[in-house]
């Protein structure tokens, strides 16, 4: 694939509809008939739509030109030669930094966090609009990526297209780390993220022992990045998706995988090119944990009758607030089929200041029980109250703290937020003074 000239985008429009939307939409359908959801109940009826706008927007850069973007932005500048520190200020490096951008990755189809850092030594007199260092990097963002090969593509294409006398490319990544699906309580070290750096540079910046690159990494060292902590080119294996350390699926069904086919090939890719041929696979054993998680039984015997009947209800004491706090979770989305994850914080009146082992035990299984299912994070949190509620008595309060995955993939790209949730049962529905002193319980850190 060139860097300059591409445009492979499949997606016609036929009677103002996109064909390509109805195709993802159609595909999204057969993946949720898979998971044994009713595509037709309230929450999923405009699923498949969101999903498809999603990722076509999230791959618009399959259809983009760089060479419309750089076309009439550059700009003569005096003083600059086509050197490298020269006398009279010929050949400044200028960088900007922590450009906030998302792709998806395409071993799994799941979008990933990308912190770009970019920098270019101009020449012949000229220096680009800074802006349009951000637009070429958001060109390759969106498109099915690997963190090496973007870096590679938005160097190369900066090179070609202002053909300055070096360009440098810096790529902070993260990449969600689901847990093994199935561990029925979760490490509590487990790490959600996978991040990786890596690096990519062309003429002056072509040796990466280079003296413009202490420089370069210099000015991104108040951003915690070293040269010890960025890959270099081809120096990476294939373990940066955390999908690729699963083992795939004894026996995939073929409608399901045939979908997931479909939608690359409406996105403008080939299904068969190699880094794409396991992605299919790979979704679906992602997709299919949320149908197969076995932490059901994990409630079995507890969650039963009328609050009165469990033995694990502890007396109430209005003096004195216990809580169980930071129990981490997973989930999936039910409007996008994107990933949300994060904790919950429990509060309850107890004259006993901490709940016995087996009690955070089952909390934790109540809040893996509701996560594991296409949710949305309000009901998530209403049933893990109502349930918490059956075991710890009348008196609840939830809060439920999670990170989306669809904030910043969906066209809003609000990278960083987090989203809180509340329910409150009993006492702490009335009283705002138990609320507050609660909610002073939760670890900012959360």
């Amino acid at each position: 694939m060139g860097v300059l000239d591409e445009c492979h985008y499949n997606v016609g429009i036929e009677n103002g509809v996109s064909v390509g939307s109805v195709a993802i939409e159609d595909a999204v359908r057969v993946l949720l008939l898979g998971l044994g959801e009713d595509i037709n109940r309230e929450g999923l009826r405009k699923t498949p739509l969101r999903v498809a706008k999603a990722l076509i927007d999230g791959t618009r850069g399959y259809h983009q030109n760089v060479k419309d973007i750089v076309s009439g932005a550059l700009f003569p500048e005096s003083g600059l030669e086509s050197s490298v520190g020269s006398a009279g200020g010929a050949g400044g490096l200028v960088i900007v930094r922590d450009l906030d951008l998302f792709s998806y990755c395409e071993s799994c189809l799941l979008p990933f966090q990308v912190k770009c850092h970019v920098g270019y030594i101009p020449s012949g007199h000229r220096v680009v609009g800074l802006s349009k260092l951000s637009r070429v990097a958001e060109v390759f963002a969106k498109r099915l990526q690997d963190p090496q090969r973007l870096a590679n593509e938005i160097c190369a294409a900066l090179q070609h297209s202002i053909k300055p006398t070096g360009v440098a490319v810096v790529l902070q990544c993260s990449h969600i780390h689901f847990p093994n699906f199935q561990t029925a309580l979760f490490d509590p070290n487990h790490q959600g993220c996978v991040k990786l750096s890596v690096m990519s540079g062309s003429g002056a910046f072509d040796d990466e022992k280079a003296g413009i690159w202490t420089d370069f990494l210099g000015l991104l060292r108040f951003r915690g990045l070293t040269a010890d902590d960025a890959h270099s080119r081809g120096s990476l294996e294939n373990s940066w998706c955390p999908s690729r350390t699963i083992c795939k699926m004894a026996a995939s069904d073929p409608s399901l995988l045939a979908a997931v086919s479909s939608i690359l090939y409406a996105l403008g890719e080939d299904p068969l090119r190699e880094d794409l041929v396991d992605t299919p696979a790979r979704f679906i054993n992602w997709l299919m944990n949320f149908k197969n998680s076995n932490v059901d039984m994990k409630l079995n015997g507890f969650v039963r009758g009328s609050k009165r009947e469990t033995s694990l209800t502890p007396p109430r004491d209005f003096s004195h607030i216990c809580s169980e706090l930071n129990l981490p979770f997973w989930s999936q989305c039910e409007h996008h089929l994107l990933p949300f994850h994060g904790v919950v914080h429990i509060g309850y009146y107890s004259s006993s200041r901490i709940i016995s082992n087996v009690g955070k035990s089952l909390l934790q299984s109540v809040v893996q029980f509701y996560g594991f299912k296409l949710q949305v994070q309000e009901r998530l949190t209403r049933q893990v109250a109502e349930v918490a509620s059956s075991i710890l008595g009348e008196d609840v309060i939830v809060v439920v703290e999670a990170s989306h995955t669809c904030m910043i993939s969906r066209g809003i790209e609000k990278l960083g937020s987090s989203t809180a949730t509340i329910a409150v049962l009993g006492r702490f529905s009335t009283d705002p003074t138990a609320r507050a002193k609660f909610l002073q319980i939760i670890p900012s850190s959360a």
